[in-house]
């Protein structure tokens, strides 16, 4: 009976170590990306860890707003087969997103949530990596004045000491481009 026992718990660990073997840990608080990942997921890598960043949405008038400070945290999920990202605002609106990649369309998707705003169906936007090494993704959104576009999202200056985030309305053709929040980030920890 006690080598049943031994023998249970020995496969019960195993398996329970294999699911979460690339989760984030107290020694690794970012977790790992699995290597059964699509290698796209590393397009999202030099985000992984907590930015310094200002947020800065436009105003109604057409001007910034002043900026609000704001730390973005990036991290590995689902044993490594995903990344998950969290904003904490000093004004106290906090967002997060789910990023994976599916093979199938060869995009990645995007999956965002906020505090100030719950919704039962979650935002969610496709895109990629450019060749000029901006990652971009889009989600089907009219204008205010009931013109069809997008919404782009584009982080772009991405290197090992930060990056940068733009949020804006575009037509169809990209043609025309309306900016409405941008974020700028400096890389506080890996």
């Amino acid at each position: 009976m006690k080598l049943i026992t031994t023998l249970l718990f020995i496969c019960v660990t195993s398996f329970t170590i294999a699911q979460s073997e690339y989760e984030p840990t107290a020694l690794d608080p970012y977790g790992n990306k699995n290597p059964k990942a699509p290698k796209q997921l590393d397009d999202f890598k030099p985000m992984i860890g907590i930015c310094d960043c200002d947020s800065e949405r436009r105003n109604p008038d057409g001007s910034w707003a002043k900026a609000v400070k704001m730390t973005w945290k990036f991290n590995y999920i689902m044993n490594g087969m995903a990344i998950q990202d969290q904003t904490l605002k000093a004004d106290g609106k906090h967002s997060g997103s789910i990023r994976q990649f599916n093979k199938d369309s060869l995009s990645s998707y995007l999956q965002y949530y906020a505090s100030a705003s719950p919704s039962p169906n979650l935002g969610s936007c496709k895109g990629k990596k450019t060749e000029d090494k901006k990652i971009v993704l889009y989600k089907p959104q009219k204008a205010p004045n009931g013109m069809d576009g997008f919404s782009r999202l584009t982080f772009y200056d991405i290197s090992d000491k930060g990056y940068k985030w733009i949020s804006e309305w575009v037509d169809p053709k990209e043609t025309v481009n309306f900016p409405s929040w941008r974020i700028s980030c400096v890389k506080r920890e890996e």
